[in-house]
C-alpha cells in the first residue's frame, strides 16, 4: 500500500489534470472549483484511509474523534471504505450525520437562550429541496470530485497490491526452479 505521502503526492499530481478536464467537460468555473475542491479535500483528507490511522485521520486534528467509530465499524479497505461511489457515499452520510447531531446540540441549546421556534423537519426539506432542484449540478460536481479523490487513492492501494503480488508470485516461482 502506497503511503500517506505516496497519496498526497498522487493528489497533487492529478489535481491540474482533475480541473482543466473538468473546465473543458463543463466550461464553467463554479462547477470546476467544486470539482476541484472535492478532489482535493478527498485526496487530502476525505479518503479511504479513514478507516485506519492514517495521515488523512491525523489531519483533522481535535475533529479526528468523529472518525473513531468510523475506524471500529469499517475493517480496513473494505468495499464499504475503499470501494468506488459507495466508500464516497458512506463518508459522506456519516459526517453527515456528525453534522447533523452537531446541529440538533446547537439548536437546543440555542433555543434554550433565545426561545425561537424550530422546525426540523420543515429545515431537512429545505436543505433536500435546495440540493435536489436549486443546487442539483453543484452537488453532482461536488460529489464527482469528492469520489475521483477516492478513486485515485483506491486505484493506486489496487495497482501496488496487484503489483506485489506479481513480484511475490515470480519469486516463488523462481525459488521454486532452483
Amino acid at each position: 500500500m502506497p503511503s500517506g505521502s505516496t497519496h498526497d503526492r498522487i493528489t497533487l499530481w492529478l489535481l491540474p489534470g482533475v480541473v482543466a478536464l473538468s473546465y473543458l467537460v463543463t466550461r464553467d468555473g463554479e462547477l470546476t472549483l467544486l470539482l476541484g475542491g472535492g478532489f482535493f479535500f478527498a485526496g487530502l483528507m476525505f479518503g479511504p484511509d479513514l478507516d485506519i490511522y492514517s495521515i488523512q485521520f491525523k489531519r483533522w486534528g481535535i475533529l479526528r474523534v468523529i472518525w473513531l467509530p468510523y475506524q471500529k465499524l469499517l475493517r480496513h479497505r473494505s468495499f464499504l471504505s475503499h470501494g468506488l461511489i459507495i466508500g464516497t457515499v458512506i463518508r459522506i452520510l456519516y459526517l453527515l450525520l456528525w453534522l447533523f447531531l452537531v446541529g440538533v446540540w446547537g439548536v437546543a441549546i440555542a433555543q434554550s437562550f433565545w426561545g425561537f421556534e424550530w422546525n426540523w423537519q420543515s429545515f431537512i426539506l429545505a436543505v433536500i429541496k435546495s440540493v435536489t432542484q436549486v443546487y442539483l449540478p453543484e452537488a453532482i460536481a461536488l460529489f464527482m470530485g469528492l469520489d475521483l479523490g477516492a478513486m485515485s487513492h483506491s486505484i493506486s492501494d489496487w495497482i501496488d497490491s496487484s503489483s506485489k503480488k506479481k513480484r511475490k508470485s515470480k519469486l516463488s516461482k523462481s525459488k521454486a526452479r532452483k
